[in-house]
């Protein structure tokens, strides 16, 4: 980690201020010059026909002047043609052109405003021009309502601006170098013949909206438009261990998710300036994408009842690959949140990985234990009192337990005189209640065999004729 003073960099973040919207810009054009708009791949030259579609609406900026043999034109559209721009037409000798094709002109009826893809955002009009772009969720890449939106000065465009709700606030929009700020003067311009042709859909852009007033960041504002937005995006598989789902992203990704809690002295902006100042300026951290936002994150009391959703901030860190750097980086946020977070107007911090690495590495499990032994402390003392309120008022009552008649001791007398002196016998044995019925066999069951028997208060005693010289006996007990 870097050892940068501490005290200089608390004074350099309060120069930011609070927190502003970002810079917003359109990339595709529908300009005239641009190859990409030819379906040839090239600008048209002198022998070449030029083709519009008849039924296609569209507004095409022309910066130059251009020759060409034949143009076929839209039924309504327009050329924006600034000073030095035009056409002419040539008879075909233009010697550097060949022999000459039809050029049609792409349709751009397709691009919507909620392509994540179609726009880039930076902080501020400087870093837009040079490049310096910012990294961000799937949500948070097309324009948020307080956000100013730019169409590049010296282009035109046509895109489609169909939401889920009945408009799409911006703070400002700027076209052709003017910028929109007022709610009267940008719906003045979205009736007018080049309005019409540049914007089109069921919802239309409306600007007036007001900055971000909280120094903690403000929520997007696109996620009614969530569906819409991923729609329009392509996922790649993912190749780490576990990969992450950022809230607003339409995607898994490999990397790190940094969640923070704060406080009111928390600066959104101010933070975000020394993520990049403190981290992203470094060499080994310097292929890091880093988007961060502020989210509502869905509570749940006992991790059962929902409540209020509370508001973090998310830290998306990304390197193109697996994640170990993005790890390696968020581990290093957290260090730093650690010796400054209460300077900073953070109460705490936690990191997840994809490589299945958390914040709670080595003392989650203790931590589990210690979360979960404090829910069941809670659940007895709330709940007890609890039942027993609900018990005098009668809302829980206990239930009913079946009757059981037990019978007096007269009653087994009497039931005892009328049943009689009765002697259980047991079964009868045809060998011993009737010996008679035994065959004749001598020395088995003759007389000796019937002296050998006999009838005591202990029971039946007999003599085995096998063990005759041992006078072993077996007593049965009655």
């Amino acid at each position: 980690m870097p050892k940068t003073p501490d005290v200089f960099l608390l004074l350099g973040l309060c120069l930011f201020g609070a927190a502003d919207a970002l810079y917003k810009q359109w990339i595709p054009d529908t300009n005239y010059e641009n190859k990409t708009n030819w379906d040839k791949g090239s600008v048209p030259c002198g022998n070449d026909i030029v083709q519009f579609s008849a039924q296609r609406k569209v507004s095409v900026y022309v910066e130059t002047v251009h020759s060409v043999q034949e143009m076929r034109l839209p039924v309504d559209g327009e050329f924006i043609l600034p000073s030095g721009g035009g056409f002419t037409v040539s008879n075909g000798g233009d010697p550097g052109c060949g022999a000459g094709v039809t050029a049609q002109f792409k349709d751009a009826e397709s691009l919507q405003w909620f392509n994540p893809a179609l726009w880039q955002a930076a902080e501020s009009l400087d870093d837009l021009e040079k490049g310096r772009f910012l990294f961000s969720v799937h949500e948070e890449s097309v324009p948020c309502q307080y956000d100013n939106v730019l169409f590049r000065a010296g282009s035109s465009f046509r895109v489609d601006t169909t939401s889920n709700q009945p408009s799409v606030p911006v703070q400002s929009v700027s076209i052709l170098g003017k910028k929109f700020s007022s709610s009267s003067e940008f719906t003045h311009y979205l009736g007018s013949h080049s309005g019409r042709l540049q914007f089109h859909g069921t919802s239309s852009p409306s600007v007036g909206a007001s900055g971000c007033s909280d120094a903690s960041g403000c929520d997007c504002g696109n996620s009614a438009n969530h569906n819409r937005i991923c729609g329009t995006v392509t996922c790649a598989p993912m190749s780490c261990k576990k990969p992450l789902y950022p809230t607003g992203h339409c995607c898994d990704v490999c990397g790190a998710i940094v969640t923070i809690q704060y406080s009111s002295g928390f600066n959104f902006e101010s933070y975000r300036n020394r993520l990049q100042h403190l981290f992203l300026g470094l060499p080994s951290y310097q292929s890091i994408q880093l988007g961060m936002s502020k989210v509502l994150k869905s509570q749940y009391f006992l991790g059962v009842i929902p409540r209020a959703a509370a508001a973090e901030i998310q830290i998306v860190l990304l390197d193109g690959e697996s994640g170990p750097v993005a790890e390696a980086l968020a581990r290093d946020i957290l260090k730093d949140i650690q010796a400054q977070g209460s300077n900073l107007g953070i109460t705490g911090a936690e990191f997840q990985a994809s490589s299945g690495a958390t914040s709670g590495d080595g003392a989650g499990d203790n931590a589990g234990v210690v979360v979960g032994a404090v829910f069941g402390v809670l659940i007895v003392v709330i709940g007890l009192p609890l039942l027993g309120v609900l018990f005098r008022r009668g809302v829980i009552k206990m239930p009913t337990m079946p009757t059981i008649s037990i019978p007096s001791l007269s009653s087994l007398r009497r039931s005892q005189e009328e049943i009689g002196d009765f002697t259980d016998h047991g079964f009868e044995n045809p060998i011993f209640d009737k010996p008679t019925m035994m065959p004749e066999v001598p020395g088995i069951y003759g007389t000796e065999a019937a002296n050998s028997i006999s009838l005591t208060p202990s029971g039946v005693h007999f003599v085995n004729p096998a063990y005759d010289e041992n006078e072993t006996s077996i007593d049965f007990p009655a």
